[in-house]
C-alpha cells in the first residue's frame, strides 16, 4: 500500500542510516548543500566510462544494428524507471533506489550472461565445476565501482568513485535471477566481498531489495518486444503466450490483455501491471511480493523467454562466435606475460595498434607495469589511498594476478570493441 514502507526507508535517523551512508574514503566536499550523499553517487555512476560503455552492451540481443533494440544502457535506466517508481510509492528512498538501478550493471561484460560465462570458464577452477564463480557481473560492478572506474578530483587527480555503502551493497546483491517471494533486507552490515555465489545474500536496505526485483521486471516484457521485432517468435509461441496468460491470470483480468491478442507485446502494460500487483501486495511484514497469480505468471514467462528467445538458434550461432572472440583476446593477451614483466607490452603488441594502445593503457593505470617509454600519470586507486600492502590492484609478476587483470579489461569492452579487436587480431 502507499507509503507502507516510510518508517522502513532509509532516511536520517532510521537504524540503518549511518551504515548506509559511509564511505570507506573520506570524499571531497562540493561546499554545498544541494545534493544528498546518495545523489552525489548517482551522478559519480553517471560520469564513469563503464556506464557509458552500456550503451553498447548486449542486453539480449548481439551488437544489434537496429536502434531500436536494448541494449544494456536502455535496460539500466528501465531498471531505474521501474525501482524509482516503486520505492515512491511504497515510500523509501527513490535517490538511494535510482543509485542503485543506474551503477547495478557497470561490470557486466560484452555479449551479455554468455559473454559473463565465457569469462568465468576462463578463469581456471582449481577447486572444481562446483566451486563458486570466480567472475559474476555483480560482483565485477562493485569492483569497478571500487577499483576500475576513477573520476577526476577538484585537483585534477584521477581517484576511485567512493560510492556510499548502500550504493555498494546493491551493487553485488541484485542479481534477479534467483526466483524469491517475499524479500526482506539482511540485518548485518557485512564485507561485500565475502560474498562468494550471486544472488544468496540479501541486500542491505529495502532499496537495494526494490531493484533486485525491477531488474526482473524490466527484462522480462523488454525481451519479448524484441524478440518479436527480430521475428523469433512464431505464431506457435504467440499461441504459448496466450495460454500462459490464461492459465495464470485469466483473460478476464484487468491488463491481462497485455499478451492475449495476435501477435501483441505490449511492455508497458507488462510492466505497469507487475509494478501495480508488486505495490499493493507487499507490506514491511511480508516483504516485497507479487500475488501468487502474477508470480506464477513471472515464473512461466521467464520459462517461456529461456526456451523461446534465449535458447533460440539464431542467438546460439551467435554465441559460439562471440566465445571465439573472446577467447582469442584473451589468448594473445596471455602470451604479454614476459613482456609485461619488462614493461615491453609494446613489443608483444606491436602489431595490433588498438588492441596496444588500450591494453597498455589499462596495464599502467591498474597495475605496477612500467612502460619503458611512459609518462607519470595521475591517478590514485583506493589500495593507494587505504594503505595496502600491495598498492597496484593488479601485479604483473604475478600470472594468476595478470590473468585477472586481462579478464577485467576484456569486461569493460563494448560488444563492437570486442569485435573490432578480434577482427584487428586475426587479420592479415
Amino acid at each position: 500500500m502507499k507509503d507502507s514502507f516510510k518508517e522502513q526507508g532509509c532516511f536520517p535517523g532510521t537504524e540503518k542510516w549511518e551504515q548506509a551512508n559511509k564511505r570507506e574514503i573520506e570524499l571531497y566536499s562540493r561546499n554545498n548543500g544541494i545534493r544528498s550523499e546518495f545523489e552525489r553517487d548517482y551522478t559519480r555512476i553517471l560520469h564513469s566510462q563503464a556506464f557509458r560503455r552500456l550503451k553498447h552492451k548486449t542486453q539480449v540481443f548481439f551488437a544489434p544494428h537496429n536502434d531500436h533494440i536494448c541494449t544494456r544502457m536502455e535496460h539500466v535506466t528501465h531498471v531505474a524507471s521501474v525501482a524509482t517508481e516503486i520505492a515512491k510509492y511504497l515510500g523509501l528512498n527513490p535517490e538511494l533506489t535510482n543509485a542503485i538501478a543506474m551503477g547495478h550493471d557497470i561490470g557486466h561484460a560484452p555479449f551479455g550472461h554468455h559473454g559473463e560465462d565465457c569469462l568465468n570458464k576462463l578463469l581456471e577452477q582449481k577447486e572444481g565445476a562446483n566451486a563458486p564463480k570466480k567472475f559474476w557481473h555483480e560482483r565485477n560492478s562493485l569492483f569497478f565501482a571500487d577499483f576500475i572506474e576513477t573520476l577526476e578530483d577538484p585537483n585534477g587527480v584521477q581517484k576511485p568513485l567512493n560510492l556510499t555503502y548502500a550504493v555498494r551493497d546493491g551493487l553485488i546483491c541484485h542479481c534477479g535471477e534467483i526466483d524469491q517471494q517475499g524479500i526482506k533486507p539482511r540485518k548485518e552490515a557485512i564485507d561485500l566481498y565475502s560474498m562468494k555465489r550471486p544472488g544468496l545474500t540479501q541486500p542491505f536496505t529495502w532499496e537495494g531489495c526494490v531493484v533486485k526485483i525491477a531488474d526482473k521486471i524490466a527484462y522480462l516484457g523488454r525481451d519479448l518486444e524484441d524478440a518479436r521485432s527480430y521475428h523469433i517468435l512464431d505464431m506457435t509461441s504467440y499461441r504459448q503466450l496466450r495460454e500462459i496468460v490464461g492459465s495464470t491470470l485469466g483473460f478476464e483480468r484487468k491488463g491481462a490483455h497485455a499478451l492475449r491478442s495476435g501477435k501483441a507485446v505490449n511492455t508497458t502494460v507488462l510492466i505497469n501491471d507487475l509494478i501495480v500487483d508488486l505495490c499493493e501486495q507487499s507490506s514491511p511484514e511480508q516483504g516485497l511480493c507479487f500475488s501468487d497469480e502474477y508470480f506464477r505468471f513471472i515464473l512461466e514467462l521467464k520459462k517461456f523467454n529461456f526456451s523461446q528467445i534465449y535458447s533460440h538458434w539464431r542467438l546460439k550461432e551467435f554465441a559460439i562466435y562471440a566465445e571465439n572472440i573472446i577467447k582469442t583476446i584473451f589468448r594473445t593477451l596471455k602470451k604479454t606475460w614476459l613482456y609485461a614483466q619488462n614493461g615491453r607490452v609494446s613489443l608483444a603488441l606491436r602489431l595490433y595498434p588498438k588492441l596496444n594502445q588500450t591494453f597498455e593503457e589499462w596495464l599502467i593505470k591498474h597495475s605496477n607495469y612500467r612502460a619503458w617509454n611512459s609518462e607519470k600519470h595521475d591517478f590514485i586507486n583506493k589500495k593507494q589511498i587505504l594503505r595496502f600492502d600491495t598498492p597496484a590492484v593488479f601485479d604483473v609478476n604475478d600470472e594468476e594476478s595478470f590473468t585477472k587483470c586481462i579478464i577485467e579489461y576484456i569486461s569493460g569492452m563494448t560488444d563492437q570493441y570486442a569485435i573490432q579487436i578480434y577482427e584487428e587480431i586475426i587479420t592479415f
